[in-house]
């Protein structure tokens, strides 16, 4: 009765290959197109001081109605504005100071503006890096300070991109 169940025991752990006879195109999801919206630029509202604003608009925009709540939006916004507001009014004394002196001093005397702008820019990235991990990324967008070109001269000028982060299709067998 056995031998009628199971004809050959050494056949049992055998894997088989199983050939289709119809189509064997296998797409993988690399080649698969993802939807991903244009990212938001937020330009700052105010002075630009070696291409850093001192504040970026609170207004909500209209393409984030659905993802993020807008008292968050806010609130993020408002900690990179609190970020600058702390930081800035020590560079503009700095850069006036370095503009007096730099004759004398053939332009080095603006190596601490150049500094502290770049201490400015690292908190910010830090600050965003922290927004990030702690809700964007749950809500599938990254948020990043980049350099961009203005549009109305050819100076740049530093920006809040908020990316869309791709879906990947949690549904399917790998």
């Amino acid at each position: 009765v056995i031998s009628v169940l199971l004809p050959n025991m050494a056949d049992f752990d055998t894997i088989y290959e199983l050939e289709d006879e119809e189509d064997e195109r296998v797409v993988s999801d690399e080649h698969l197109p993802r939807y991903c919206p244009e990212p938001v630029v937020m330009r700052g509202g105010g002075h630009i001081t070696f291409g850093l604003s001192n504040r970026f608009d609170t207004e909500f925009p209209s393409v984030l109605t659905g993802k993020v709540a807008p008292e968050e939006f806010k609130t993020s916004i408002s900690r990179v504005n609190a970020c600058l507001k702390k930081n800035l009014p020590v560079n503009v004394k700095w850069l006036l100071c370095g503009c007096l002196c730099c004759c004398c001093t053939v332009g080095c005397s603006l190596w601490p503006v150049i500094c502290l702008n770049k201490r400015t820019r690292r908190s910010i990235h830090k600050l965003l890096e922290w927004e990030n991990n702690r809700l964007y990324h749950k809500l599938g967008l990254h948020w990043k300070l980049s350099k961009r070109k203005c549009e109305s001269s050819n100076m740049m000028e530093y920006v809040i991109l908020i990316e869309f982060l791709p879906k990947y299709p949690i549904f399917r067998p790998d």
